[in-house]
């Protein structure tokens, strides 16, 4: 149950880092977000105090719930795109 709670953060850091404009920057702000967030949650949670790999699986976790809130803004947005052309 606490694997949700990086998961739903990385959600709101990808809807954060889909609204960067520029591609290097946009993957600069997710490695470091998903960084930030990820010891974070491994702090407030007293992860860290056990083992401080934690961390890297909160980071990870977080990753991938930014990356699948990223693509699923973009496939919106390309959705949106195609509608308005119409």
């Amino acid at each position: 149950m606490h694997e949700l709670i990086p998961l739903f953060a990385g959600v709101v850091v990808g809807l954060i880092v889909s609204a960067i404009p520029g591609r290097r920057t946009r993957a600069l702000a997710l490695v470091a977000l998903c960084f930030i967030v990820g010891g974070t949650i491994s702090y407030l949670m007293g992860e860290l105090a056990a083992w401080w790999a934690f961390i890297a699986l909160d980071a990870l976790l977080v990753w991938v719930g930014a990356l699948l809130a990223v693509t699923a803004a973009g496939w919106w947005r390309t959705r949106a795109a195609r509608a308005a052309q119409r």
